[in-house]
């Protein structure tokens, strides 16, 4: 600040991550696109939050304090599936864990207040953004109200915030307050009373929902209905599509309509209602159609604006093309942040998924149109790496962004695109007004291997290949250049239960990619392989469609080295499930689809086992479950067995048995059986 001659910032943003200026972190991107308007920009990362210290390092801020969580949301960061602490951190130099507090965007935001009374917070990152509005948390065990009220904050921004962060400092900058903005769209705000030129239009009027029990009497009578605002069956005396016409009609009568979700209090207490909630949320998260939502806690109201309109490419380009310098700060030496050296040689060409995957956070954050870069800034960013980052070989790690292959792909007609309301474009098929032509990425592909200087251009973002089998080109071009021995992709399961909970596509397509890449693999002369990741306990998942997926994976030679257990995240589809038992893919009502999710330690465990049957010390649990589900069929030393009847010495819980002198008399399906004095030892079976 001294070099540069401020006296003072105008924003100061605090991060729970290491300060990397690089475009992949947010806090980067934030501020030099602040920077850019004209703002002092400072930036507190990782501070010690037992005291206000290290929140008044750079003095009051002009305008506002802005608080992120970092890249990933602090729960997710600091525990496991299994809700055990992790060791490291891949956001802080040296992995070293614990650098940031639980919840941190709630943590530093009272640190904030306690340090300048007064002064405007401003939330945003993927830690708010997934729980702007009362949402299930994984970690506790219940629905925690929505981030704004536990943090005290004064705004949060959700989703892609570069403009709205824009117009909010610009407007600040000129004189108004922080409680008078309550027009920008990606904002959520906490409210008193909701204002006179809106209609309110009751979410059970877009989607009904429904209590678990009782079961509907056959012989009562058939006419009752649930109301969202109540929980309680009321009488129809008329046809709810016509009340819904009647409502919306009134609505007209007024310039504004918002959407009002059931109430806090409910939804954490009522599953159904939550479901239902959850389903709403998406079904209002299209930029084109989306309608504010409103949530009461309390006596107060969380008031959710429309999600923000996509970046246009120019826009876009701008954001990615600030000068960043591309490395950690110099104050972190020569430590090792691994989050950045695994992004540091990679580009990001897009934002947003269309996928609508149930378990995944992409589409509550970015949206589901594909916002894309230019074919000429993203060429121009594979020169500056080249140029002037340290350390590059010549190879670029990465070309891809939430999705590898969905650069440019969009609705073939822009009115359809604002009026659509489908979770998925891929889901359950493709959708026949979604473009999927891939050969405007076949061609920057090949440009951008072309550039002097460049010997490799991989991809490792997440592949969609249901829609790469609509370009053959596609994948020949990425299968003869731009693969490195290895393709991860996602089939995340192969049974249809789960995949249709998880909004993935059938396993069938995975074998039609597989055949399309071992043949241009071949063509190629390239031995090359395919590695599929699949997802353990999710939602939807029986014991029967574990062991189907371990047989599939034993079939086909797979040996998994780490196994993903499913993580309920605050706001996803999926969680829904997890949490309430129902399914908000379809639409909630008394009758509504029951969904079964495997919860207990043990049987979480299990399901892990299945996909690592391979590992000895697996086998044991896996046998005692094949044998309860009357499949003792699969236990042998045979290629059709999945495990073993053996259990290797010092794996695994070993055989029962009598014992003689304390040691365990191992039976004649062990590897090595205990030598008994006086005794030869048996040989094991094969």
């Amino acid at each position: 600040m001294d070099e540069l001659g401020w006296d003072s910032c105008d924003v100061i943003i605090v991060t729970g991550d290491a300060y990397v200026d690089h475009p992949s972190f947010g806090m980067a991107v934030i501020g030099r696109t602040l920077e850019a308007q004209g703002f002092r920009v400072g930036i507190i990362a990782q501070p010690d939050w037992s005291s206000t210290d290290d929140f008044m390092k750079l003095g009051k801020p002009n305008l506002y304090f802005g608080v992120t969580g970092g890249n990933m949301d602090s729960m997710v960061n600091r525990y496991t599936a299994e809700r055990r602490i992790r060791s490291d951190d891949a956001y802080t130099p040296n992995s070293e864990g614990g650098k940031r507090p639980d919840r941190a965007t709630i943590i530093y935001t009272q640190r904030c207040h306690e340090a300048y009374k007064g002064v405007p917070v401003i939330i945003g990152g993927i830690e708010a953004s997934l729980r702007r509005i009362a949402h299930f948390d994984y970690w506790q065990e219940k629905v925690r109200r929505s981030i704004l009220l536990d943090a005290k904050a004064d705004i949060l921004l959700y989703g892609n915030a570069e403009r709205a962060i824009v117009e909010l400092s610009h407007r600040l900058a000129a004189g108004e307050t922080i409680s008078q903005i309550r027009d920008l769209r990606g904002t959520a705000f906490v409210v008193k009373k909701i204002p006179d030129d809106y209609a309110i239009l009751d979410s059970s009027h877009i989607d009904e929902p429904g209590a678990i029990e009782p079961h509907i009497n056959p012989y009562a009578d058939t006419t009752q209905t649930v109301s969202c605002k109540t929980g309680q069956s009321t009488k129809q005396t008329t046809p709810s599509n016509v009340v819904y016409l009647e409502k919306h009609l009134r609505a007209l009568d007024k310039p504004h309509t918002v959407v009002r979700l059931p109430d806090y209090e409910q939804v954490k207490t009522d599953p159904v209602l939550y479901a239902h909630t959850s389903r709403v949320i998406h079904l209002e998260s299209n930029p084109g159609n989306a309608r504010a939502l409103i949530q009461r806690h309390g006596k107060r109201e969380v008031w959710l604006n429309p999600p923000p309109i996509p970046l246009k490419t120019e826009e876009i380009d701008r954001v990615f093309e600030h000068p960043y310098q591309r490395v950690p700060h110099p104050s972190y030496g020569d430590a090792r942040i691994p989050a950045y050296e695994m992004i540091r040689f990679s580009i990001n060409i897009m934002r947003g998924c269309f996928g609508g995957c149930s378990f995944c956070s992409i589409t509550e954050h970015e949206g589901r149109i594909i916002q894309n870069r230019s074919e000429k800034s993203i060429l121009n960013e594979i020169e500056t790496i080249r140029d002037t980052t340290p350390g590059f070989t010549g190879i670029i790690s990465d070309l891809g962004g939430p999705t590898a292959n969905m650069w440019r792909l969009a609705c073939k007609d822009k009115i359809i695109e604002q009026s659509c309301r489908r979770l998925s474009c891929v889901h359950p098929g493709i959708c026949k007004n979604m473009d999927t032509d891939q050969m405007p990425l076949v061609q920057l592909y090949q440009k951008a291997r072309h550039i002097p200087g460049i010997k490799k251009i991989l991809i490792a973002s997440g592949l969609r290949y249901d829609i790469a089998v609509q370009t053959p080109a596609y994948v020949k071009e990425l299968v003869t250049h731009h693969v490195g021995g290895y393709l991860k992709i996602a089939p995340e399961h192969t049974e249809e239960g789960p995949l249709s909970k998880m909004m993935k596509p059938g396993i069938g397509t995975y074998d039609r990619f597989k055949v399309m890449f071992e043949k241009y693999s071949k063509e190629a002369g390239k031995e090359q392989y395919l590695i599929p990741y699949f997802i353990a306990a999710h939602p939807g998942t029986t014991d029967k469609d574990m062991m189907n997926l371990a047989i599939w994976l034993k079939k086909n030679g797979f040996r998994a080295d780490q196994v993903q257990a499913y993580l309920p995240s605050p706001m996803a589809m999926a969680t829904a499930m997890w949490h309430g038992g129902k399914n908000p893919l379809h639409k909630i009502s008394r009758t509504s689809e029951n969904v079964f999710s495997p919860r207990g330690r043990k049987q979480r465990r299990l399901h892990k086992a299945f996909l690592r049957y391979h590992d000895p010390e697996n086998w044991p649990i896996l046998r005692e479950a094949l044998k309860k589900m009357g499949r003792a069929d699969l236990i042998g030393n045979g290629k059709r067995h999945l495990v073993p009847s053996f259990q290797p010495r010092g794996t695994g819980a070993q055989p029962e048995g009598r014992r003689i002198k304390g040691k365990a008399f191992l039976t004649k399906h062990t590897a090595r059986p205990a030598k008994i004095k006086g005794k030869k030892r048996s040989k094991p079976a094969r």
